[in-house]
């Protein structure tokens, strides 16, 4: 039997999906293992691999493909454990990553310092050299001074650089030569030049994506190559790919080139399962896609079938923390998961998050050291979680020490054990529905007319709530949401993007330099496309994009471009037309007859890894089955006579009236009085207020 794996590490639990011989993908599950990654994955491993009658050491040996999803590259940013790193820049630009781009959230706050920059000021060293905006050289590089701050940063012990030279998007001479210097001087100190990898107009932006790609290039490549190893004394023969930020997957030797990509790759992945497992029950509405795991609760938006995609992932605040300035997958974080520790501020009043017990000490109700209130705490004193059944009985909960953490909190607020947990529990939802109302109502969207699919090990304790709060009808919780991410590893295609900078108006279009621009584009993707086949991917496809702007606009917009070939004004007239519907669809509003300016031009190559799973035929029934037990759970302040299931008891056809409780092995489904769930053969399929309150 051949094997595909997916797996996902997040802050609190390490998710695996094992697919067999393309059948429906099963789950499994363990505890982050900080110090040596491997342990926790190889656990989950040998969790999943027990749900089709293996061992891990057989399902490493006879998997094809091994595709891995890690928070690591993030956490090494927000814990600024990231390599010491220089920035060499245009002399007179050394306070790029200070200024950033001028922006704050408060424009009559003059109170505020300015944000520390990513590299610091002692490691930023400026060298003469002058392009212009036409790729002309004003000013030759000095190379003696190069050499000098290379002499400069190999005393300041630099593990890293990153180079960004004005105007290197139009001539990269200047930074093609300071790389050749780099590697000549200071042998085997990795590398990032800006334009290489990120050839935007945008100073700061191509400046901050350099330097974040650069500082983590000695630490992905520890990391990865380490698990490489791991991998390997496992027994592993297959491929080991990676998750990207983009929503792809990436051959691990191309993301330690490029580990930027690494960035918010895990939370990515989610959208890709949802989409897929929302069109196995044809659904036809946009998609609000929640992960809830330990530690975060992430939010991504599906429209019209197509994965919301930004340039605007922030690390930290906006304006105050760093950008990217990478394309990715639009996912708003928020510290508020299952881990999520509830605390009392300066004024008394009850907060939840963004503090997570993570997975040690975790949650009181662990027994591993914990005594802080979390989220899951507060859900299994309301009796939504079973202490014998959590983990499918692999990690019982400690009732009396969760208890005990909630009551603290209670005695201070004035509030009974029960009340308390209440309290916790709707804070936490309250902060999930902010995320989404941001993602959604401030974009455009009615969260009215979306789907909601839910993720992540605490996806089900409040989907409905959430939806009922936004006044959202239907939700979707797919079998194996537990694992929602790394499910969406196993469904993802081989993703590499190119992009260059021309500009070019729609006036006066200049049809040979774009179609030379295009025609680079498609080259470099076509290398790709060999390599790809030399590794087993046949099949690859590319698709075009352009970002653009009315004239005198701040900011792009992204519009697919239906040629790979400018041939006549009809095809112009057409990336018009494009335009104006993205600027309609996003602001309401367009402008008829106004031209377009375009900037960048991008070109993106899927390979797909033909990982959707085929599934078999299923029985349908519906005769509801006896549920296995039945006690009191708390929805609201009222404790009501709950039934309590096994998802695995219920085949596809079966309907289940609220209240009741739904146990799968890496999650938990609550269902409240007036909802009713409908069992399908890869998910549950949720209607909130369908059925009548008693």
């Amino acid at each position: 039997m051949r094997y595909r794996l997916a797996a996902d590490t997040g802050g609190t639990f390490t998710d695996v999906a094992l697919s067999c011989d393309r059948g429906d993908p099963v789950i499994g599950k363990a505890l982050t293992t900080r110090q040596r990654i491997f342990e926790g994955v190889h656990a989950a491993i040998e969790n999943a691999a027990q749900s089709v009658g293996a061992r891990a050491a057989s399902v490493l040996a006879n998997a094809d493909i091994f595709l891995y999803g890690t928070t690591h590259a993030t956490n090494a940013i927000v814990t600024q454990a990231t390599a010491r790193t220089a920035m060499l820049c245009t002399e007179g630009f050394a306070d790029t990553l200070t200024l950033r781009e001028g922006g704050k959230r408060s424009a009559f706050d003059f109170r505020s310092e300015y944000a520390k920059p990513y590299i610091p000021r002692s490691l930023t060293y400026e060298v003469r050299e002058r392009t212009d905006a036409e790729g002309g050289i004003v000013e030759p590089l000095n190379e003696d001074q190069v050499l000098e701050v290379l002499e400069a940063a190999r005393r300041q012990r630099v593990e890293a650089i990153s180079v960004c030279l004005l105007w290197s998007v139009m001539n990269s001479a200047h930074e093609l030569l300071v790389g050749r210097l780099i590697e000549k001087h200071l042998p085997g100190i990795p590398y990032t030049l800006s334009h290489q990898l990120n050839p935007i107009v945008r100073e700061y932006r191509r400046s901050s994506s350099a330097a974040i790609d650069a500082s983590l290039k000695p630490l992905m490549q520890a990391h990865l190559s380490q698990l490489q190893i791991d991998l390997e004394d496992g027994g592993f023969k297959g491929s080991l790919l990676t998750v990207t930020s983009i929503g792809g997957a990436m051959h691990v030797d191309d993301l330690i080139k490029r580990p930027i990509y690494a960035v918010r790759s895990g939370p990515a992945m989610a959208p890709v399962a949802a989409k897929v497992y929302s069109s196995q029950e044809k659904s036809t509405a946009d998609l609000i896609v929640c992960d809830t795991g330990g530690t975060t609760f992430d939010v991504s938006l599906i429209r019209d079938g197509v994965i919301k995609e930004t340039r605007e992932t922030w690390l930290g605040g906006r304006f105050t923390g760093n950008i990217t300035g990478m394309s990715s997958v639009d996912v708003q974080s928020i510290g508020s998961g299952g881990g999520s520790i509830a605390w009392l501020d300066a004024g008394g009043l009850l907060r939840v998050g963004p503090q997570s017990a993570g997975a040690k000490p975790g949650p009181a109700c662990y027994g591993r050291g914990g005594t802080k209130p979390t989220v899951t705490d507060a859900a299994l004193v309301l009796g939504f979680l079973d202490p014998n059944h959590f983990l499918g009985g692999r990690m019982p909960l400690d009732l009396t020490a969760a208890r005990t953490a909630v009551e603290r909190v209670g005695n201070k607020l004035g509030l009974s054990v029960d009340a308390a947990a209440h309290a916790i529990y709707v804070i936490a939802t309250e902060h999930m529905v902010g995320a989404i109302r941001e993602l959604t109502i401030e974009e455009g969207v009615d969260p009215r007319e979306c789907q909601i699919v839910a993720g992540g090990g605490a996806a089900g304790l409040n989907a409905a709530a959430m939806a009922r709060e936004l006044g959202v009808t239907n939700v979707l919780v797919p079998r194996t949401a537990g694992a929602l991410s790394a499910c969406g590893g196993l469904f993802a295609d081989v993703t590499s993007e190119v992009s260059a900078t021309f500009y070019a108006t729609t006036r006066e279009f200049p049809f040979d330099d774009i179609n030379r621009v295009l025609e680079r584009l498609r080259d470099s993707l076509s290398l790709t496309a060999r390599q790809l086949q030399q590794r087993g991917l046949e099949e690859s496809r590319v698709e075009y994009r352009v970002e653009a702007r009315y004239p005198s606009q701040t900011w792009e917009l992204e519009v697919p471009l239906a040629v790979v070939r400018f041939k006549d004004a009809s095809d112009v007239d057409g990336l018009r037309e494009a335009f104006h519907r993205v600027h309609e669809r996003i602001f309401a509003v367009k402008e008829e007859g106004q031209e377009v300016e375009c900037l960048l031009w991008r070109a993106r190559l899927i390979a797909p890894l033909n990982g959707v799973p085929v599934g078999r035929q299923d029985s349908r029934s519906e005769t509801v089955p006896e549920p296995r037990a039945k006690h009191p759970a708390f929805f609201g302040l009222q404790a009501v006579e709950t039934r309590r299931f096994n998802g695995k008891d219920l085949v596809p056809g079966v309907s289940i009236v609220g209240p009741a409780i739904i146990d799968e092995e890496t999650t938990t489904i609550v269902l409240p009085p007036d909802c009713v769930l409908q069992a399908t053969r890869h998910s549950y399929l949720l209607t909130v207020g369908a059925a009548p309150r008693h």
